[in-house]
């Protein structure tokens, strides 16, 4: 079952313009975006910071407003949702933050952090009812019922990431958007939370969108495998044919500037980093957008786009992927 799904989404952001009485003009960040995501299923999406990877999944959810194309959630178009709808929605969907200290109200208690959701999917529960569903959510996540009296200042990010695993649960969800829920943890920490993921995955039959920049871990959690650059698409793919053999240059960019764990075989790869800086989101290419640092590019490289095109069970958006 197509559980979550985006048609040629475009998500911008008004900016002041460039005089001081001219009206904001709008600041594209995402462009022509499509997805599906079925039950069960973990779709990775990876690219260099400012991508545009986090305000997809932030669209996803509506808590930014698309400016074009559809946001399906279980076959109906999420822009027709009034707000009650909405709010009854994000009980199927939800989001796990990069920061998990910040994301924890310092003035309250965890158990109250963790049922606060309660208080809008289910408000016919009583304090007690949501006392004890806090107290579930976190034994579901490995912590102790004698957390709930706990503060967020008591504990350390992998706790705390936790417990904001725990608030994304309690409502029931079907969906939990992953927005580098480990980026800011050790790697032994990284781990632990990665593998707690994929065991709720397979005892809740959760969908995820995991948004990283490390493919490494993108690698051992996803199903599917989304590229994004400068907003835009260039690859997508199952997990096992883009690490094998990634087709856009871009991609294999990416890959190559993956560190290796032998300091040996990472003495080689000197000079394999990532190439040149991202174009300006105000300025971008005319053609592909990594073209400007693209060791294959050809004139037409700059002066057309390329199409997102399938190449047997995956996609490229590259003049000459196939030639």
């Amino acid at each position: 079952m197509t559980l979550l799904e985006a048609r040629a989404l475009d998500v911008g952001y008004p900016v002041a313009g460039a005089g001081l009485f001219s009206r904001p003009v709008l600041l594209p960040i995402v462009h022509g975006v499509s997805l599906a995501l079925h039950d069960g299923q973990t779709l990775g999406i990876v690219g260099e910071s400012g991508c545009g990877k986090s305000t997809l999944g932030r669209a996803l959810l509506r808590l930014v407003a698309p400016t074009g194309g559809q946001v399906l959630w279980q076959g109906q178009d999420m822009a027709g949702f009034s707000a009650g709808q909405l709010r009854r929605m994000r009980a199927g969907m939800q989001i796990i933050f990069q920061d998990p200290v910040a994301a924890l109200d310092p003035r309250l208690t965890l158990g109250q952090i963790v049922s606060r959701p309660l208080a809008v999917f289910a408000p016919e529960l009583t304090r007690a009812d949501r006392a004890a569903r806090a107290v579930e959510a976190l034994a579901r996540v490995g912590l102790s019922a004698d957390f709930a009296g706990r503060y967020p200042h008591e504990l350390s990010g992998g706790q705390a990431q936790r417990v904001g695993i725990a608030r994304a649960l309690i409502g029931g969800p079907k969906l939990l958007i992953c927005d580098e829920p480990v980026s800011a943890l050790d790697v032994s920490i990284q781990a632990q939370v990665i593998n707690l993921l994929m065991d709720l995955q397979d005892s809740m039959g959760l969908a995820l969108v995991f948004i990283s920049h490390n493919l490494a871990v993108v690698r051992h959690i996803s199903h599917q495998v989304m590229v994004m650059c400068l907003g835009r698409v260039v690859e997508v793919a199952p997990r096992n044919a883009f690490y094998a053999r990634p087709l856009h240059p871009y991609s294999r960019a990416l890959t190559a500037a993956v560190p290796e764990p032998d300091p040996r075989r990472e003495r080689g790869r000197i000079g394999q980093s990532l190439p040149g800086e991202l174009p300006s989101v105000l300025n971008p290419p005319k053609g592909c957008v990594f073209a400007s640092r693209c060791p294959e590019a050809q004139p037409r490289c700059h002066a057309e786009r390329p199409e997102l095109r399938d190449f047997g069970g995956r996609q490229a958006a590259c003049h000459f992927v196939g030639e």
